[in-house]
């Protein structure tokens, strides 16, 4: 494996996935050479991964999904054709997390089947088979210390990013 190390759950796989194709993307400045062998590797250690998460508590479990690897890889690619400016875009455990002015692409963060979370002013994708078994609820500094978290840098962050790699490359 050239890009994806040190796995062991589904959770983890999806957020190194997104954290290098911030990276390798083409539209972040990567090439498509890369991301095709990103999307190869992420492909091959999902479906050695697909059944192993990770809880609250940090202790590994099995538990079957339906889930398949191009699903997280198409909504992801998606958030980034859209280039939404002034959103954040977060991995929390499994589910994928829309935050700030998100007004002005309700109806595109609607069209990847996104829901909205009123008490949380926040958009999420759930994976299909989640169904919540609690009453309880969480404000997101819970959610994410329960279960990690890694937030997808801004857009005008993500071109300073790369501008300055390449300066410090060159």
């Amino acid at each position: 494996m050239a890009y994806i190390k040190n796995v062991n759950t589904l959770e983890e796989l999806k957020k190194m996935y997104k954290k290098l194709a911030l990276k390798l993307h083409p539209d972040c400045g990567g090439s498509d050479d890369a991301m095709a062998e990103l999307n190869n590797e992420y492909d091959n250690l999902f479906d050695q991964l697909k059944n192993t998460h990770k809880n609250k508590d940090g202790q590994t479990y099995t538990k079957e999904t339906s889930e398949t690897p191009d699903q997280f890889k198409d909504i992801i690619n998606k958030l980034f054709a859209l280039k939404m400016e002034g959103i954040e875009i977060e991995i929390v455990g499994s589910f994928i997390w829309i935050t700030g002015n998100t007004k002005n692409y309700k109806d595109e963060i609607k069209a990847l089947e996104f829901r909205y979370s009123p008490k949380k002013y926040a958009w999420y994708k759930a994976p299909s088979n989640y169904k919540k078994r609690s009453r309880k609820n969480y404000d997101m500094n819970t959610i994410r210390g329960m279960y990690g978290s890694q937030k997808v840098k801004s857009e005008q962050e993500n071109k300073k990013y790369i501008q300055t790699s390449k300066r410090i490359c060159n």
